[in-house]
């Protein structure tokens, strides 16, 4: 029973990178916490390693279809790596308490991020001070909370910036990619505390179905994953926020 729901839970996550181009760790972390009884810090850990496996899967077929910007990708991970990874170095002294209340708040402002509706058609390159600003906030959050920032990522590229949802998609998850990784890298003092079965299940089953998920998400309406995703997040952020203060 263990195995199967690692499997589906995988499934789930890399059908939410893959058709999104985000979320992966919102929804690993909550699901190794509270149905697989994995304490938040180590949670935050396997989740790290769950979402870089399923997102680089993912960002495979959009690499292939030119969707992806390179640049702002590599950009926005490198600034970040001062926050992501000081974070991350640190995590581990941080009450379980803190990290799942911001870990709460921060999936309900990624719902809102997911409702709202692009203004602009035409792409044009991140401005420098918003880029240094979004990349240390990405930063921070995957440090702290094991969260790849696509839900940051896609709505500056996509609102301010006009970049076409495929291709913000596909960009996101190159930025998830290398901001889990580095941030994975940071909490190694954690590792031997894991228990990797469960998690090594679920990047199994997430690595398959994010690639046959973002093969297919540019045939999906671009806003209704978003919507369903948001109204998602808001319930596991309630959801989070009780366990921790009134359990």
């Amino acid at each position: 029973m263990e195995i199967l729901s690692a499997l589906i839970a995988g499934s789930f996550i890399g059908a939410v990178l893959g058709f999104v181009g985000a979320g992966g760790a919102m929804l690993s972390v909550p699901i190794l916490m509270y149905i697989f009884d994995f304490e938040p810090k180590l949670a935050t850990t396997a989740a790290l390693a769950v979402v870089f496996l399923a997102s680089l899967s993912g960002v495979i077929p959009k690499a292939r279809n030119k969707q992806v910007l390179y640049r702002d990708a590599f950009a926005i991970s490198g600034i970040g790596l001062i926050t992501n990874f000081g974070f991350a170095s640190i995590a581990r002294h941080i009450p379980d308490a803190v990290i799942t209340t911001g870990f709460s708040i921060v999936l309900f402002f990624a719902g809102l991020s997911m409702l709202r509706t692009p203004k602009l058609n035409t792409h044009k390159r991140m401005p420098v001070p918003i880029l240094i600003v979004t990349s240390l906030a990405i930063g921070s959050m995957t440090g702290l909370f094991g969260i790849g920032g696509g839900f940051l990522a896609i709505p500056v590229l996509v609102l301010f910036f006009g970049t076409p949802q495929a291709v913000a998609a596909g960009t996101s998850l190159l930025i998830i990619a290398t901001n889990s990784l580095i941030s994975f890298l940071g909490h190694h003092a954690l590792w031997s505390q894991v228990q990797w079965h469960i998690p090594v299940l679920m990047g199994a089953a997430a690595i398959v179905v994010a690639q046959v998920a973002s093969h297919y998400s540019g045939k999906v309406a671009a806003r209704k994953p978003s919507r369903y995703f948001a109204i998602l997040l808001f319930a596991v952020s309630i959801f989070t926020l009780a366990k921790t203060w009134f359990n």
